[in-house]
């Protein structure tokens, strides 16, 4: 639900334009009220010779210009004087519309830049189980909904409180009776909008949960049109999609049914009064209690009285939608951003690594890593082997500090990891995933993603040790060529070599391979570990894979068993122990000798 308090957030900075627009509205309002009553004075006073009841200034301005018999003659000077009073109701619309149109936009591109700055500093954890199409919705379809709402249905419903002022006091004026019964329909429809108001906020509500549905499928989609392909799953991801597309078409119609009914009623209400008041009217005139001019300009004010009723339903229905998103949106702004320690701050990260009885689970579920202890020297190569669900990955999350371990000690350099402030972290340690993602620019470009101001040679050096130099001057347009969205355009194996090249330009204390080697062939392999070794002196270096190959030359190999380091030692040592690491090492030594 909208709250007074989110919708004055929104307004922040931009106040001064809608106090604007709403006094030009007040005078556009005041200035389509005077035709009617310059149409009366000329019927019933110019032409049919009834004294003029008008202000003291009305009447000198009259004598100003020879007085009734000079505006008997010359009736052209009336309508001269509508066309004025209309160019400056025009006047006051232009300035009414640029002002809400201004702040308006303010507003919408105040509320994106928000929720992106804000999703970029949420936790990790949120973004995981978060639904890339629901936030997208959000950040677009709902932001848009709010600013259609400020840059015209909240000007409008001012708009109707001044219609409403000052029609209804100059109808007192002329026929009070007959005015009790204009407005008498009012409260009737002001109830039946309110029931409508409550029944189509949670509609619209609803619908806008479909609309994200929908949004999540066609980004999953589009993101993963080549696994839809390589499985022939065409038909059933349209399938899907019409699925999610009958619903949201089905709540659509059921909003739209909810707005067709309350624009009858409330038009049928609004033209029985109508009716009622001609017919009360033309009674009165001919009993001589009213004159024709009276009954024109009182009619004519009834009718204007019709247009606030009709929009009212507009108006309650956009407020409900607009309640809605206002709430999605705000549901993002008020998520808890990431913390960092209080007092975390920037510490060297060439030390040696210390974890201490590390315990570490998403949320309430079971634990992930269960007392884990080890040391790594300052420089050394560690290598990591496990099962799926043994903890590497999560081991790798800790020294980011993606997510923080509830208990025991992890150490860098003598310093708690806690006490390392988070950005320094990411920004000094360097993690190449298993699908890296790469942006929808060129090669050069992306590889400039870690370091901004990086120069060709520094580029060119990282691409050569990610053996990945020569394949890229292969193509066709070089280092300017375009990848496509998520690197759509590369191998698998051509992807995790460009993203090692984009993480060894940051040269970075600590690196990180998380089975990031998986998509290359066995030579490429062994000349990237080639080159590393001679770059990452003195750099301490954690090598996740599933490949003994790609683990082998390690300093020491560590094996992780449902969140336990099971075993430890080099190659050598491990392949004679019975473990893990030797059954491993025997099977991937037999398909090799049956390839061979």
């Amino acid at each position: 639900m909208i709250t007074f308090k989110n919708f004055f957030r929104m307004l922040k900075g931009n106040r001064i334009y809608y106090i604007g627009a709403i006094i030009m509205t007040g005078l556009s309002v005041l200035m389509s009220m005077i035709p009617p009553l310059i149409i009366k004075a000329t019927v019933d006073s110019i032409l049919g010779g009834i004294p003029l009841e008008a202000p003291a200034f009305v009447n000198d301005l009259i004598e100003a210009v020879g007085g009734m018999s000079t505006l008997s003659a010359n009736i052209w000077i009336c309508s001269l004087a509508i066309v004025a009073v209309t160019a400056l109701n025009g006047v006051a619309s232009y300035f009414k519309g640029r002002w809400t149109a201004v702040g308006s936009e303010n507003i919408a591109k105040t509320l994106k830049d928000t929720l992106y700055d804000h999703l970029q500093r949420l936790p990790y954890d949120y973004h995981v189980k978060a639904q890339t199409g629901d936030l997208i919705q959000r950040c677009t379809s709902d932001v848009d909904t709010i600013r259609r709402f400020i840059a015209g249905q909240m000007v409008e419903a001012a708009k109707i409180v001044f219609i409403f002022i000052f029609s209804v006091s100059i109808m007192i004026s002329m026929n009070m009776s007959l005015t009790f019964v204009t407005i008498a329909i009012i409260p009737f429809i002001f109830i039946f909008s309110l029931i409508f108001f409550k029944k189509i906020t949670a509609s619209f509500k609803l619908a806008d949960v479909k609309e994200g549905e929908l949004q999540t499928v066609l980004q999953e989609n589009l993101s993963g049109v080549r696994v839809v392909r390589a499985f022939g799953r065409q038909r059933l991801e349209v399938d899907k999609f019409e699925e999610k597309n009958s619903s949201f078409r089905d709540l659509s119609i059921a909003s739209i049914g909810n707005m067709a009914v309350f624009w009858g009623v409330s038009d049928l209400l609004c033209m029985a009064q109508i009716g009622l008041v001609l017919l009360l009217g033309i009674r009165d005139t001919l009993a001589g209690e009213m004159s024709l001019g009276s009954l024109l300009v009182f009619n004519t004010y009834a009718a204007m009285l019709i247009y606030p009723m009709r929009q009212l339903a507009r108006i309650i229905g956009d407020m409900g939608r607009m309640g809605v998103s206002i709430g999605r949106v705000y549901e993002i702004i008020n998520e808890k951003l990431e913390e960092d320690t209080p007092g975390a701050g920037e510490h060297p990260l060439d030390g040696d690594i210390v974890f201490e009885n590390v315990n570490f689970s998403y949320e309430q579920s079971s634990p992930v890593l269960k007392d884990l202890s080890f040391e790594v020297k300052a420089g050394e190569t560690i290598a990591v082997l496990g099962s799926t669900g043994s903890g590497k990955s999560s081991l790798m999350h800790l020294f980011l500090r993606l997510y923080d371990y509830q208990s025991g000690s992890l150490k860098i350099g003598g310093v708690e990891l806690r006490d390392i402030s988070k950005r320094w972290l990411r920004e000094n340690i360097g993690l190449v995933l298993q699908e890296p993602f790469l942006y929808s620019k060129t090669v050069i470009e992306n590889l400039r993603m870690a370091k901004f101001d990086a120069d060709n040679e520094e580029i060119f050096d990282a691409a050569k040790t990610a053996a990945v130099h020569d394949v890229i001057k292969s193509f066709e347009h070089g280092y300017e060529t375009i990848v496509g969205e998520k690197g759509v355009t590369l191998s698998g194996g051509q992807k995790q070599r460009v993203a090692i090249a984009r993480t060894l330009i940051k040269n970075s204390s600590i690196l990180i391979f998380d089975d990031s080697l998986s998509a290359v062939d066995a030579e490429t392999d062994s000349r990237i570990r080639a080159a590393l070794r001679e770059r990452r002196a003195g750099v301490t270096t954690f090598i996740i894979s599933q490949r003994i190959n790609t683990l082998m030359e390690a300093d020491r190999i560590f094996v992780m068993e449902q969140g336990r380091l099971s075993d430890s030692g080099t190659h050598k040592e491990l392949i004679g122990r019975d473990g893990l690491y030797s059954r491993i090492w025997n099977i991937q030594s037999l398909d090799e000798e049956l390839e061979s």
